[in-house]
């Protein structure tokens, strides 16, 4: 396992982080970062994602809201499954 962070998480009541490497590929036991007090834990990509795109921390329910830095950033249209993609498939903003 890498010691450079994959993944960012900017609290610990988040449900998605930010992966911040190129080419993440499924499988990866990824080093991720809680930036609000630089913890650390392990998790596995169970899918390839871009840079910048989101993944789930844990099991995720359609209807569920997505927590980001700590705060209400949508509704996941669509269930989610630990270490897979987060993205306009499956979360939505509320805004309209």
């Amino acid at each position: 396992m890498s010691n450079i962070p994959q993944l960012l998480v900017h609290d610990h009541e988040d449900n998605v982080g930010v992966v911040v490497v190129e080419d993440l590929k499924a499988g990866t036991e990824m080093l991720c970062v809680v930036t609000h007090d630089n913890s650390t834990f392990k998790l596995k990509a169970e899918q390839d994602v871009e840079i910048g795109h989101k993944i789930a921390l844990k099991d995720i329910a359609e209807g569920d809201t997505a927590i980001k830095y700590g705060e209400d950033i949508g509704k996941f249209v669509g269930a989610v499954k630990k270490g897979h993609h987060v993205h306009t498939q499956n979360l939505k903003t509320k805004r309209w």
